[in-house]
């Protein structure tokens, strides 16, 4: 059982309830980042690269099931049992809005163009959200046949691609009709479901199964059947050569994306995980799990051979500060430096 050799991941600490789903942000000039959403209804910013913590974004009163960033990881969302889905500053951590609902939210995302946030849930509805006008009525689209479990955007924000809690298949919408014009037919309800970095493949993970299926036009690419229950799946984005999955077993499987043949497998987490996600230049992926805890596990060699590394705890700080790297290391050499010239005193005295 070589292959299941344990790698050592950054571990991150912060949630006190499950974590029920990640977003990694594109590369932004400021490096990338990490959103998470957990049941305790604190969703938490971190440096994608290293997991430290940036802030939390307080307000929620219920679980928060769904995150994300927008393409410039300046403004994040999320979606909650508390009837409301929230936008957030992500340099400051403030809420700039809350959008009511009549029943619990599951999914949210942003619009490629970033004007515009489309959520779903327990009521059936697909929202969509005009951000440059927040107080405005939301567009409604089309009844969704059963609770929304997930939510994306595709085609340049044209399409919008749905999961149901209760039922299988992926729904498309056109955004100009607001009707469904395709449904790409799974075994079971679709719990993860997710669109390629380079908008080629849509990935989905529904228990038993993952698929990928062509993004423009629909058609089954591949489909491979899991060796557990499996709820969540992400494609590597940069050659699209392997994927990730996960779920019941606590086990993060790493495939070959081409054969289905299982390349790797990593443990750590002590419950199941209900998420993975691939960071955006395929160096690292993300889960987060029924034990609260977020892991980063790096799919090359490593540089790092701690066993834990946990983000710091403290007051929101300024994203853009939090990721400027050099300057973060020109103040470790001084708390090194400052730390040697203690130490040098102390054994003179």
């Amino acid at each position: 059982m070589d292959k299941k050799k344990v790698v050592a991941p950054l571990v991150c600490h912060g949630h006190s309830r499950p974590v029920v789903d990640l977003f990694y942000s594109p590369i932004t000039p400021d490096g990338f980042f990490l959103v998470s959403a957990s049941k305790d209804s604190t969703p938490m910013l971190r440096n994608g690269e290293t997991g430290d913590w940036i802030g939390t974004f307080q307000g929620h009163k219920g679980a928060v099931w769904s995150c994300c960033l927008d393409k410039h990881a300046l403004r994040a969302a999320s979606a909650s049992a508390d009837f409301s889905a929230k936008l957030w500053d992500a340099l400051t951590g403030d809420e700039l809005h809350s959008f009511e609902h009549k029943h619990i939210v599951r999914a949210c995302a942003f619009s490629e163009d970033t004007h515009l946030l489309l959520t779903g849930g327990m009521e059936k509805i697909l929202r969509i959200f005009d951000l440059n006008r927040p107080d405005a009525p939301p567009r409604e689209i089309e009844k969704s046949p059963g609770s929304v479990r997930t939510v994306a955007w595709l085609h340049s924000d044209q399409t919008i691609l749905g999961s149901c809690t209760d039922m299988g298949g992926v729904r498309l919408w056109d955004v100009r009709t607001g009707t469904i014009v395709r449904t790409l037919e799974t075994k079971s309800s679709v719990t993860s479901a997710e669109v390629s970095q380079d908008g080629r493949y849509i990935t989905t993970a529904d228990g038993s199964t993952v698929t990928f299926w062509d993004a423009n036009h629909f058609g089954l690419v591949k489909s491979y059947d899991m060796p557990c229950i499996v709820e969540s799946a992400s494609l590597e984005p940069k050659y699209g050569n392997k994927f990730i999955a996960s779920g019941e077993d606590m086990w993060i499987h790493v495939f070959d994306f081409h054969t289905g043949a299982e390349i790797g497998c990593n443990k750590g987490h002590h419950g199941p995980v209900h998420c993975v996600r691939f960071s955006p230049g395929g160096e690292s992926y993300a889960s987060g799990s029924e034990d609260g805890t977020i892991r980063i596990w790096q799919t090359g060699p490593q540089n790092n051979t701690n066993q834990e590394t946990s983000g710091s705890n403290g007051p929101i700080q300024n994203v853009k500060d939090a990721a400027d790297e050099v300057a973060r290391q020109i103040e470790n050499a001084h708390i090194a430096e400052e730390d040697k010239t203690v130490s040098e005193k102390a054994q003179a005295g």
